[in-house]
């Protein structure tokens, strides 16, 4: 069953909530899926709110295609183009617009047949016809057998797949998926990230996926944006936003450092710390020399070792490239590598997390494995280098 490709999604939403104002524009279009990722506060549910029409957005518009589900013209000075100015508010249940969210919220006194049937039912197919419907879909969604069992007999997994269905089986113009994963165990949360991308082809419609987890925009969106305060500050390719992420909250997400300081080439970042500077080379974007610059890599690609003098005539120059085998002289400095006092200790997923006091937003993954011959106590002195291949670098 292939449906044929709808129209794209496109919101420009304004809401109040108390003190807070959510301000953002989205599209999506058929067949896409953007992943919308930030903190808790962020704006996410409200704009999913205003989506699926749970609550009516301040200002703004939000389309399907050529069909205005909402649009609320500005007023009070605040001066969007919403594409009209009559108000615009479709029922609910007249949107067509699918909503998963955490938990599966099926009908407890009806069979998993009967909850994926009740979308079509609800649409005027009748109940033979939405049967079959239903159980078609419980089949694509892996549970042929189990139609006649309530949800209490079933699984969390299972539920969260009957969900699906049921979503799905009322042929959405538009699927939000808000956080569809995040009850699940991390079996049966990658059995519903497959199934979610199996059933993308066949779809076509747009999906916007609200998620806390990168992993969840790594598998399924083809686009990213991440909402803070109520602002998007950073949308892209999926590839692009995690591998260079803009601001901490992004970089803490997809697990990466993130540096800025100042373009001292066109490769080349120099960033300020309290034991002097560090300048990283990297491959991106050509920098232009003197203005702001940022610079990602990830913990995991830089390497550690005991920190020593040598003679300055046996060290790399600055304009060498850098050895990591070789002791380090400080006042020598080499590109991508420098040195840093240990102030604390974490673990990490194989081996441990190093923070020093020159650079405390640093952090250093070591596997185990290393770890052991190195002289981790808290003051111990310790040399780092990252090549440049491992290392992003970004004009601001």
């Amino acid at each position: 069953m292939t449906r044929e490709a709808g129209g794209a999604l496109e919101a420009r939403v304004v809401a109040r909530v108390g003190d807070f104002t959510l301000d953002v524009a989205v599209a999506v279009a058929a067949s896409e899926v953007l992943a919308v990722l930030g903190p808790n506060g962020s704006g996410k549910s409200t704009l999913l709110a205003a989506i699926a029409g749970h609550r009516a957005p301040t200002a703004g518009v939000v389309r399907i295609g050529e069909r205005v589900l909402a649009r609320a013209p500005a007023t009070g000075g605040v001066e969007h183009d919403d594409g009209g100015d009559v108000a615009v508010d479709v029922d609910v249940a007249e949107r067509s617009v699918g909503l998963l969210g955490q938990h599966p919220l099926l009908f407890p006194h009806l069979s998993a047949l009967e909850n994926v049937a009740f979308g079509p039912r609800a649409h005027g197919v009748p109940k033979r016809d939405a049967r079959a419907v239903a159980s078609d879909w419980l089949e694509r969604v892996g549970l042929p057998g189990l139609e006649r069992r309530l949800p209490s007999a079933l699984s969390g997994g299972q539920q969260q797949r009957v969900a699906l269905a049921r979503t799905l089986a009322a042929r959405p113009d538009v699927l939000l998926l808000d956080e569809p994963f995040a009850a699940l165990d991390v079996q049966a949360a990658a059995a519903m990230r497959r199934l979610v991308s199996e059933q993308r082809a066949s779809l076509a419609i747009p999906t916007l996926l609200v998620t806390h987890d990168p992993l969840d925009a790594i598998v399924l969106a083809d686009r990213a944006a991440i909402l803070q305060a109520g602002r998007i500050v950073q949308q892209g390719p999926t590839a692009e936003v995690l591998g260079h992420p803009r601001t901490p909250f992004a970089a803490a997400l997809a697990g990466v450092n993130l540096l800025t300081g100042v373009a001292v080439a066109r490769d080349a970042v120099r960033i300020a710390g309290a034991g002097g500077p560090i300048v990283l080379r990297g491959t991106g974007d050509a920098l232009q020399v003197g203005t702001p610059a940022s610079v990602v890599f990830s913990p995991a690609s830089v390497h550690a070792r005991a920190a020593a003098s040598v003679d300055p005539a046996q060290a790399a120059g600055p304009s060498q490239p850098a050895d990591p085998s070789r002791p380090v002289d400080p006042s020598q400095p080499v590109d991508n590598t420098w040195i840093g006092a240990v102030a604390s200790l974490e673990p990490a997923r194989g081996g441990v997390r190093i923070v020093t006091d020159q650079h405390p937003d640093l952090a250093i993954d070591v596997p185990s494995t290393a770890a052991v011959g190195l002289d981790l106590s808290t003051g111990a002195r310790l040399a780092f280098h990252v090549a440049p291949t491992d290392v992003s670098v970004r004009t601001l």
